[in-house]
């Protein structure tokens, strides 16, 4: 069973060979988000998708793939925001569902609290009619004590 520095090495000489094999048109075939779809390059090499990543030989040799089809046509032209992140990846935020799920709650208290202060009026209203009505009847004499 070979090492980690093994399996790396045997993936960069997978990948050398896939390379080699795939014409411009292939390549096309296989663009997602003007880069080489990750998923179908892990594919052609036989290995997994993290070994992209991981594999610090294996990513650069993809991203100077990648920059001499972008030199050839074959990839669009990175963007200028792009080429100022490229090292910097975006940062996972763990708090968006919660805040997503606080804001759904918030809208529901505030539409159930503004339907229980116009009921509150309501009963007050016929509170305060049934309190003139019930002292009415009392200075008649008609309400027992």
């Amino acid at each position: 069973m070979a090492n980690g520095q093994q399996k790396a090495q045997q993936n960069l000489e997978a990948f050398e060979v896939w390379k080699a094999t795939q014409t411009d048109d292939d390549l096309k075939q296989i663009v997602f988000r003007g880069q080489l779809n990750r998923i179908e390059v892990a594919k052609g090499i036989g290995c997994g998708k993290s070994a992209l990543n991981q594999n610090p030989a294996l990513k650069n040799a993809l991203k100077e793939l990648e920059n001499e089809l972008r030199d050839r046509g074959v990839l669009p032209d990175l963007t200028d925001f792009a080429k100022e992140n490229a090292d910097n990846p975006n940062v996972y935020d763990n708090s968006a569902n919660r805040k997503l799920l606080d804001s759904k709650r918030l809208s529901s208290l505030e539409a159930e609290n503004i339907e229980l202060k116009a009921k509150i009026k309501e009963l007050e209203k016929r509170l305060e009619r049934f309190g003139e009505l019930s002292e009415t009847l009392s200075e008649i004499g008609l309400m027992p004590r």
